[in-house]
């Protein structure tokens, strides 16, 4: 497939004319979604009985593509790091992204490898445990796919991987694609911490199993990085020492914390409608 300058922001263009934001006040997930069948239909708070919103849009701008990998050493190819979480916390974040915003989402999520030209037709992609088994392995193709689609004005969304080794084996991948770039810390204010939710900065999110939220790694606190354009826009969004993922994938266990469940959808949706808007 040849590939389309300028697609990845006609995609962002088209969907700020159909999806205006609406800012909520934090309510539980478990309220605003029910049950895992992502085509089913479920009353929403505030509607009268009997009204029905749809969980699903078929004709949805907003497809949620998760970066499908090799790792350099064991367990990284097929279904390796790359697919930790698949397909639950990717359904579930699309339906939050419906349930939580304007913004219409396709019905299921989308996996892709980077050096697949189809990136080039959605703006937002997703990536996670980056750090295990040695990190990332990208080809050149890859490597030139994706620094091209970053610097067209998409946007790639970094998530759960933990401690000093995995950061500095993601760290080895990334300079690939970047190696002159900075990565910089982001402050607590930062627009994107609030430009939805107001989260108050990095917030660590815990796995399955860590209902008191402890490091996993050797490192004890979160941060979140980011690598700009030349314009200053977050291409890159790295999550560092937090489980977004397990949040999303685990919104209805029982076992797993409604408050952190809660802020991962709306870390989520920061980060999301800063990559549409920006």
């Amino acid at each position: 497939m040849k590939k389309k300058q300028g697609s990845v922001s006609l995609v962002v263009f088209l969907w700020l004319l159909s999806a205006w934001l609406m800012p909520l006040q934090a309510q539980p997930i478990r309220a605003l979604q029910q049950g895992n069948d992502s085509t089913s239909r479920q009353s929403a708070p505030g509607l009268a009985a009997g009204q029905i919103v749809d969980e699903v849009d078929l004709a949805g701008e907003f497809a949620f593509v998760r970066v499908q990998y090799d790792s350099y050493f064991r367990g990284g190819f097929g279904y390796g790091p790359w697919s930790v979480d698949f397909p639950d916390a990717d359904r579930n974040f699309l339906r939050g992204v419906a349930r939580l915003s304007h913004v219409r989402v396709m019905p299921e999520p989308i996996v892709l490898r980077l050096d697949d030209d189809q990136i080039f037709e959605y703006p937002f992609l997703y990536a996670l445990e980056v750090g295990r088994n040695g990190g990332p392995f990208f080809t050149p193709p890859e490597i030139n796919n994706l620094r091209e689609y970053l610097l067209r004005g998409g946007f790639l969304l970094i998530d759960d991987f933990w401690g000093t080794r995995e950061w500095e084996a993601f760290e080895n991948s990334i300079r690939m694609v970047f190696p002159d770039r900075e990565l910089e810390r982001l402050a607590p204010d930062h627009e994107i911490f609030r430009i939805y939710y107001d989260t108050q900065g990095p917030q660590m999110i815990p796995a399955l199993g860590n209902p008191d939220n402890m490091a996993e790694r050797d490192v004890d606190t979160t941060a979140v990085f980011a690598i700009r354009d030349d314009d200053g826009r977050i291409m890159v969004l790295i999550n560092w020492n937090t489980d977004m993922g397990d949040g999303w994938e685990h919104t209805y266990h029982p076992r797993y914390p409604t408050r952190y469940a809660n802020l991962s959808y709306q870390m989520g949706l920061n980060y999301l409608i800063y990559s549409l808007t920006h």
